[in-house]
């Protein structure tokens, strides 16, 4: 099959060769027979799956050595457009050496890591990582078959988006890996909240436990206070050098903070045309350093002055300071 058959114009640079070549000449479509399966000393397990919200649909063939658990071959039949063929294909590839339970833990984010190029480029567009997603779902459902269970025994995974069958720990991992910084991007990249759109807040048709507005807030704020962590754990420093924080006075204390703030944090806050001044550091009974901030600028007023970047800052002042450190805002 061509190559602009399936693709043309510059929508062929947003899908790696591999996935190119998967469409165009899959390794592993096609069905293994109950003989087949037999003279591998296999049984033969037959499992589908399809994705009401997009059409497409996909039959995975194992042969299964009873007496190990191993996978000795995996086929399959994709009933859909080109990306759900190179994401079976590679997904039974994937399957074949491993065990039954190795298989499992196979996800749609390790069939879409394996269909790229080069590990910083995503392999498919975002409107079609949702391909992935059902390979990964009928490896449960092949496998839910062999032990004679219910494929939700395998959902270690809470699904956030049920349309599309997205778990909270794919989202979470697809924000980090991209950097995404809205729901948009999130729907465009795994396919939740683009169909009945009661996963994205709450005031949809139907109540839900995670919202995907929520986990893109606690997930930036993780990916927040990391950065600053990291970017001071980066830098050598001779803050309290032959003292700790405790045994330093309050002007050194001040100078220590001062410091930090202006190496680790303040550049942070700056790049959202924030600032911060400290405003004044107390002892109490209990050993805590209380140190107390004002936000300026962009910061202030910030419903994350009093979350993520309250405790991003609070996070890098106690790994390079003390974990007697509480930051305070005023």
């Amino acid at each position: 099959m061509a190559k602009n058959t399936l693709i043309g114009g510059s929508i062929w640079d947003e899908y790696s060769q591999k996935v190119q070549d998967r469409m165009n000449n899959p390794k592993f479509m096609g069905e293994i027979t109950e003989e087949e399966a037999k003279e591998k000393g296999c049984k033969l397990i037959i499992a589908d799956f399809g994705a009401e919200s997009c059409g497409d649909a996909v039959r995975l063939y194992w042969a299964v050595d009873e007496k190990t658990d191993i996978i000795k071959d995996a086929k399959f039949r994709s009933f859909g457009c080109g990306t759900a063929i190179a994401s079976s294909d590679t997904m039974a590839e994937l399957c074949i050496g491993k065990t039954v339970d190795e298989a499992v833990k196979i996800t749609n984010i390790d069939v879409e890591k394996a269909m790229r190029d080069n590990p910083e480029t995503p392999a498919v567009p975002p409107q079609k990582m949702h391909c992935s997603v059902m390979a990964y779902d009928v490896i449960k459902a092949a496998a839910a078959q062999y032990k004679g269970i219910d494929p939700e025994h395998f959902e270690d995974e809470i699904i956030v988006c049920e349309c599309a069958r997205v778990s909270l720990g794919t989202i979470k991992e697809v924000i980090r890996l991209n950097d995404l910084k809205t729901v948009e991007e999130i729907t465009q990249y795994t396919k939740a909240g683009a169909f009945c759109k009661s996963c994205i807040k709450p005031g949809g048709h139907e109540k839900r436990e995670y919202y995907l507005v929520d986990i893109l807030a606690e997930t930036r704020a993780e990916m927040e206070r990391e950065k600053l962590t990291a970017i001071a754990n980066a830098k050598t420093s001779d803050l309290g050098a032959d003292m700790s924080f405790e045994e330093l006075n309050t002007i050194g204390q001040f100078k220590a903070v001062e410091q930090l703030m202006d190496t680790d944090i303040r550049p942070m806050l700056a790049m959202d045309g924030g600032n911060l001044d400290i405003i004044d550091i107390r002892k109490d009974d209990d050993g805590k350093i209380d140190i107390y901030i004002r936000y300026l600028g962009a910061c202030s007023g910030c419903a994350s002055g009093a979350s993520g970047t309250l405790f991003a800052i609070e996070a890098v002042l106690k790994e390079n300071l003390s974990q007697n450190i509480r930051v305070m805002p005023i």
